[in-house]
């Protein structure tokens, strides 16, 4: 059985955090014909640039036909477009459409107050440890990770983003 202090382990804490900061993250986000599953997509894709659906799939740490299956729905919803690739005639680069562009500012004002709902009452040096704390938990279990090695690089303007 669980122990008492179970409920407070930073491992439960983090989860639950997780799936609240989701949860109420699509709420937001549905208005706007976004979803939190397409947050990497869209910040990766969001400086204009074509990408592989392998590459996203790397990026986002799913598998293949996970992200198949979610571009399927974004192409779908006209959140991207697809253009043969040059260099590899099987595969096909996908962008943002301009329409996805234009409803990037409105997204981020979006997750950009749920983040600050979120860090309600707690001051600025508090959110700057818990950042550390959190980055540093996540370089530890990155490092046991042997998916990681995949991993691209996170764009410059991705790689200290703490929104949700």
């Amino acid at each position: 059985m669980f122990s008492p202090d179970f409920f407070s382990r930073p491992g439960h804490l983090v989860n639950r955090l997780a799936r609240l900061m989701n949860r109420l993250g699509e709420e937001r986000l549905k208005p706007l014909g976004f979803s939190t599953g397409q947050l990497p997509v869209l910040g990766v894709l969001s400086d204009g640039k074509a990408l592989p659906q392998k590459d996203l799939a790397q990026w986002a740490k799913i598998e293949q036909p996970s992200m198949a299956q979610m571009l399927a729905r974004m192409e779908r919803d006209g959140l991207i477009h697809r253009i043969p690739d040059p260099e590899d005639k099987r595969s096909s680069l996908i962008s943002l459409t301009e329409d996805a562009i234009a409803r990037l500012p409105a997204m981020h004002e979006v997750l950009t107050q749920g983040n600050a709902d979120a860090l309600t009452g707690l001051s600025d040096e508090e959110v700057a440890t818990l950042s550390l704390l959190l980055k540093k938990v996540i370089a530890n279990l990155e490092a046991l990770d042997k998916t990681q090695e995949a991993q691209p690089s996170a764009p410059r303007h991705l790689a200290d983003e703490t929104e949700t």
